[in-house]
């Protein structure tokens, strides 16, 4: 009889498992038919989404869109048309929607005397290309370097080839703004004795130097705190017309680094004057 008993114990025991394993099975995520078709239903979205963008990207990249014409909205006044076809050819590659704006505007950006380049599209089928060109402000010359280039009015050096009668600028490497503001003001100074600034250097000992339109030497020197550069120019422009008609010479420097006045050499000498 215990034997019995213990079998009969043994299946109610198992039955009781059972039952509850299929309790809880009952509340797993096949027994929870809302959750299932939100499930579904967020699938088959991202699914279509993203069917529907790869086919949009394969529709966009068909030459059904091809670009025919590239404008140049502002005419060049230094970009050849030879130079302006070119960098189209090169840089406008794909249809309306895939050609890279980004890669167009850089190519016509690095053709000389182009200082910027706006790109967009418009529509159906061509680009439009605006371009801002440099305008030259004087030639260039960064110390040591030798390679002559350009400044434009901004103080920005760049590469291209002149036969503009311009100023010629001469510095360190990355002083050209400096010499650009230092030229105009030169110049200015300069003006009252009727010639004009067609050279300025600053030296490695940041020394200036001015050369006039009649071949006149300026060594103004470094800036000193009691006499600033501007203070020695004037001085000089304001007696320099009477120093030269008292001394009657052909001056081919004038050195401006004393403190208290100014030094004049000759290019030849005195001229003579005979009696009666």
């Amino acid at each position: 009889m215990a034997e019995v008993r213990a079998r009969a114990g043994f299946s109610a025991r198992a039955r009781k498992g059972g039952d509850a394993a299929r309790e809880r099975g009952g509340s797993g995520l096949w027994d929870r038919p809302a959750l299932l078709n939100l499930i579904s239903d967020v699938l088959i979205l991202f699914g279509t989404t993203a069917l529907g963008y790869a086919c949009f990207g394969w529709f966009l990249r068909q030459p059904l869109f091809p670009i025919d014409e590239v404008v140049v909205t502002t005419p060049p006044a230094q970009v050849t048309a030879a130079q302006l076809e070119y960098a189209a050819r090169t840089a406008v590659k794909g249809g309306f929607f895939t050609v890279d704006l980004d890669k167009v505007r850089q190519t016509f950006e690095k053709l000389p005397w182009v200082r910027k380049a706006e790109v967009r599209r418009h529509w159906p089928s061509s680009l439009e290309i605006r371009l801002e060109e440099h305008v030259a402000a004087a030639f260039w010359t960064a110390n040591g370097s030798g390679e002559t280039r350009l400044v434009n009015r901004q103080g920005e050096v760049f590469i291209a080839a002149s036969n503009a009668r311009m100023p010629s600028l001469a510095g360190p490497e990355g002083s050209a703004p400096l010499l650009l503001a230092r030229y105009r003001n030169f110049g200015e100074a300069v003006a009252p004795l009727g010639h004009e600034l067609v050279a300025l250097s600053l030296s490695a000992r940041e020394a200036w130097q001015l050369r006039l339109d009649d071949g006149l030497v300026i060594q103004l020197g470094r800036e000193q705190p009691s006499t600033p550069l501007g203070e020695r120019l004037a001085r000089f422009v304001k007696v320099y017309p009477a120093a030269l008609e008292k001394t009657g010479i052909q001056v081919a420097v004038a050195d401006l680094r004393y403190p208290g006045g100014f030094a004049l050499k000759a290019e030849a000498a005195p001229k003579s004057v005979k009696g009666k």
